[in-house]
């Protein structure tokens, strides 16, 4: 019997958002995998910073970063080409960069609904087509020649695309809407391209944008109680589903979402779950 097969060695991985916290640990696995790896943010600074950590201790040429707004599609384009001139080819896509706004949905205002669109459900749909467009240009991948896997596209999608929080409506809706791009694109590109889409729906994971909440208010209190592994999730535990999913070991897979949160999702009703001593 064959063994299941993680490496990504001789792939060319993008990872938007990959500047920082959970696409940092994302671009950081795919390497220690064995991919070449783009990220991309809209901050130079943070695109500078970006390229010096991810470069320590790496094999030179294994990385680029660069400039780029998934909000827009010229900016994709021209993201896409650079990292084709650069390594030659694109093989993983993984849509990580997001924007979170929590605010009583009274609130929010037209602007801030859309802004949330264009960066978290039409950043990964202009994202997608731009990579399946080079994709095609590259020819459907013989998966019995290249080991298997073929082409892969992760969706970093919410357990907000299948629960409901308070004060995160805009935000839940470009959760859920990614969810339904993943399956949608899942089941026209396979077929026609040899592209894989999958998703990863994160659990509860301190950030710099969240991490107040989480550690010190009510609301990371009470996720703790409906949270069976009692704890926070981190971010490489999600990088690692994400790269599952690319790998070869998951070449079957496709359509799914992977929820990396410690059981939150499939908690109900139970007895009173206080944080163990």
């Amino acid at each position: 019997m064959a063994s299941l097969n993680f490496d990504l060695t001789g792939k060319v991985a993008i990872v938007t958002g990959g500047t920082g916290g959970l696409g940092l640990a994302i671009a950081e696995a795919m390497l220690d995998a064995g991919a070449k790896v783009a990220v991309g943010s809209r901050k130079p600074e943070k695109v500078a910073a970006a390229l010096e950590t991810l470069s320590e201790g790496r094999p030179e040429g294994s990385v680029l970063s660069t400039q780029l707004d998934v909000a827009d599609r010229a900016s994709v384009d021209a993201a896409v080409a650079k990292v084709v001139e650069t390594f030659g080819r694109v093989d993983i896509l993984v849509n990580n960069a997001g924007a979170n706004l929590k605010k009583p949905t009274l609130d929010v205002e037209e602007a801030e609904h859309k802004q949330l669109f264009d960066i978290n459900y039409f950043g990964p749909f202009y994202m997608a087509q731009a990579f399946a467009r080079q994709c095609i240009a590259q020819g459907k991948p013989d998966e019995d020649a290249s080991g298997g896997g073929g082409y892969s596209i992760v969706n970093v999608c919410s357990v907000t695309s299948f629960l409901a929080l308070s004060e995160v409506t805009t935000y839940a809706a470009t959760k859920g809407a990614l969810l339904a791009l993943t399956r949608q694109l899942a089941v026209e590109w396979p077929r026609l391209y040899g592209i894989r889409i999958n998703a990863v729906a994160p659990g509860f994971v301190p950030a710099e944008q969240n991490r107040k909440i989480l550690e010190s208010g009510d609301r990371g209190r009470r996720i703790l109680e409906c949270t069976p592994m009692q704890r926070f999730g981190t971010a490489e535990e999600i990088a690692g589903a994400a790269v599952f999913l690319v790998s070869p070991a998951a070449r079957f897979i496709n359509g799914e979402c992977i929820n990396v949160d410690g059981g939150f999702m499939i908690h109900g009703v139970s007895d009173s779950m206080k944080p163990i001593e």
